[in-house]
């Protein structure tokens, strides 16, 4: 059986032992807490870069579509251009060939006028009956 002595002497391994498993847990958990801050501070890192990467991306791709508008708005006015061209020049043929004619026959022209107005509007005045 043990002896007063001997479990005294227990007493202190045991505490000895407890505090220098308590230092070892500590020193453990500070070496955790700091691997986690690292960890934290590369991630944080990380997400900025990725961030910036996003930005420079998106500025690339809002450049390319701005050039991509302003070329197609370039190649519609060249378009609208041509064809407001042509449109003017037969519109101007179609002006001269009535003036002319008008020109050659203008008792013709002045009955044929005169007819076409009283033929719109009398269906002018018959669509107004309906309602």
């Amino acid at each position: 059986m043990p002896t007063t002595a001997t479990k005294a002497a227990s007493t202190k391994t045991g505490t000895g032992e407890g505090a220098r498993a308590k230092a070892a847990v500590k020193t453990v958990a500070a070496d955790v807490a700091a691997d986690v801050t690292e960890a934290a501070k590369a991630a944080e890192r990380s997400f900025v870069d990725a961030t910036e990467q996003a930005r420079e991306r998106l500025v690339a791709a809002a450049h390319r579509t701005e050039a991509a508008v302003r070329e197609g708005l370039e190649s519609l006015r060249t378009h609208t251009r041509a064809y407001t061209e042509t449109a003017t020049e037969q519109f101007d043929e179609a002006q001269r060939y009535v003036v002319d004619r008008v020109k050659e026959r203008p008792v013709t022209a002045t009955l044929t006028g005169l007819g076409v107005g009283v033929l719109i509007g009398l269906l002018l005045a018959s669509r107004g009956d309906r309602r």
